[in-house]
C-alpha cells in the first residue's frame, strides 16, 4: 500500500462559490427590494393625490381648520355639483357654492367653485361625470389661491394645479410637470 491511499481525497476549495452565489444572492434580493419599495412610493404618492392626505404618516393637514360660515350667504353664479357640495361639507365648509371656472381637459373635469366668504375651492374628476369617487377618480382642494392669471391650489402633499380656461398645469412634488389643455 502507496502512502497516497492512505489519504483523503483532496478538498475542493468552497470559498470562490460560496463568495459568488453570496454576491448574486445579494443582487437579487437588493433588486426586488428596489422594485418594491418603488412600486410602494408610487402608490403611497398616488394615493396622497387621490385622498389629499399628508404626505408624512401620522402628521396632521397643514391646512388651516375652515373658518365659521357666514350665516345664509347668498352667490351669484350656477351653483356647484352636488359632489363638489358634498366634498366641501365633509371638508367642513358647508355651501351654498357657486361654480366660478369650469374646465373640460381630454382626462378631467375641473371646476373652480366660491363660497360666499371669497374662499376657492378646487374639484377634479377623471372618471366620468357619472363616476365621482372621492380618493379614487376624484379630488378636493381647500386650499385654493385667486392669482392675476390662474387658480392655484395646492393638495397636502405638495402637489400644485394651477387652472386657467386654457388648461391645468400639475406640478409634482418631484418636480414633474402634466399640462391638459381645454377642450370643447
Amino acid at each position: 500500500m502507496s502512502s497516497s491511499d492512505d489519504l483523503p481525497p483532496p478538498r475542493r476549495p468552497l470559498f470562490f462559490p460560496v463568495v459568488i452565489a453570496t454576491t448574486f444572492l445579494c443582487i437579487i434580493g437588493i433588486s426586488v427590494g428596489i422594485l418594491l419599495a418603488n412600486e410602494r412610493d408610487r402608490r403611497e404618492a398616488l394615493n396622497q393625490v387621490n385622498n389629499n392626505t399628508p404626505s408624512v404618516v401620522g402628521s396632521p393637514p397643514t391646512e388651516a381648520p375652515p373658518e365659521e360660515p357666514s350665516p345664509a350667504p347668498s352667490l351669484d353664479g350656477e351653483p356647484c355639483r352636488e359632489e363638489t357640495l358634498a366634498a366641501a361639507a365633509k371638508a367642513g365648509y358647508p355651501g351654498p357654492l357657486a361654480i366660478v371656472l369650469h374646465l373640460r381637459t381630454r382626462t378631467s373635469d375641473v371646476y373652480i367653485c366660491r363660497d360666499a366668504s371669497d374662499r376657492y375651492f378646487y374639484h377634479a374628476n377623471n372618471g366620468g361625470n357619472d363616476e365621482w369617487i372621492e380618493g379614487e377618480t376624484a379630488l378636493f382642494v381647500s386650499r385654493v389661491e385667486r392669482r392675476p392669471d390662474d387658480f392655484l391650489a395646492v393638495a397636502n402633499n405638495g402637489t400644485t394645479l394651477s387652472v386657467t380656461k386654457k388648461r391645468l398645469l400639475i406640478t409634482f412634488t418631484d418636480g414633474r410637470k402634466e399640462t391638459q389643455k381645454a377642450v370643447s
